[in-house]
């Protein structure tokens, strides 16, 4: 199987769930939301990053994502939006993940008529953190959530051009909002793909199923993935530990 296999889970589970990440030997992709960056107790946290990097365990992290926008329009969102992603990195250099997510914060319908000066603040915006993650040797990779289709993210990706600055593809997320196909998808953004989002759903709802009990197909995902991004991290995005055991079983039937 692919070894480069991570699973999300919350921080705020992250204590409850360290024994059975270690006895399964499964990657944490570590969820910050903004509550858990208010009150982590950095101390415990260095505690947790010892255990996971004594087992052997990698991490990637996920930044939080809900009311931030490092392309608003509104100065003072963008502000918001940097401080939060400021925490992100304080514990970045705990836990030293591979790749940081980070939702990019584009929407068509709300910056369509706008779409070059939302660029322009995200590109501005992510100059500051690109030499952050230079020093904590890891990438930023921006994750696709209402695209339609991937120019915008193109564009940000090579404004940026850095390998530190990457694209992390949801293909749960493709499935819901895109208008391409996975091919289109993956000549524009394969060679700038540092992680997958591995989940499945009925193109209706973001259900986060394990793969093959919705619609996507995962044989030609994965087929894609071996083509142009072969050394991508895989992140289960299953939110149970019953959801994440069948989404491993699948995955055998795949790799």
């Amino acid at each position: 199987m692919h070894t480069d296999i991570h699973a999300h889970i919350p921080y705020s589970r992250l204590a409850e769930q360290l024994e059975f990440l270690v006895s399964v030997s499964i990657n944490p992709e570590v969820f910050f939301s903004a509550d858990a960056l208010d009150h982590i107790v950095w101390e415990e946290l260095s505690a947790q990053a010892r255990v996971l990097h004594s087992a052997g365990l990698a991490t990637t992290i996920h930044a939080p994502f809900l009311d931030l926008n490092p392309g608003a329009l509104d100065p003072s969102i963008r502000e918001v939006t940097r401080k939060r992603f400021q925490q992100v990195f304080l514990a970045a250099q705990q836990l030293k993940p591979r790749v940081i997510v980070f939702h990019p914060g584009y929407d068509d319908l709300r910056y369509g008529g706008n779409r070059l000066d939302w660029l322009k603040n995200s590109i501005d915006f992510w100059r500051e953190f690109v030499p952050c993650a230079r020093e904590l040797g890891c990438i930023i990779a921006m994750e696709n959530i209402f695209e339609k289709e991937p120019s915008t993210l193109r564009a940000l990706l090579e404004a940026i051009d850095d390998p530190c600055f990457r694209h992390c593809f949801d293909v749960g997320h493709w499935n819901m909002f895109t208008s391409v196909s996975l091919e289109e998808w993956f000549t524009e953004l394969g060679p700038f793909m540092a992680e997958c989002h591995i989940h499945d759903n009925h193109g209706q709802a973001d259900e986060h199923l394990p793969p093959g009990e919705g619609l996507i197909d995962f044989s030609h995902l994965f087929g894609l993935l071996r083509q142009y991004a072969p050394g991508a991290i895989y992140t289960i995005e299953a939110h149970t530990v019953e959801r994440l055991e069948r989404a491993l079983k699948a995955l055998k039937n795949y790799l």
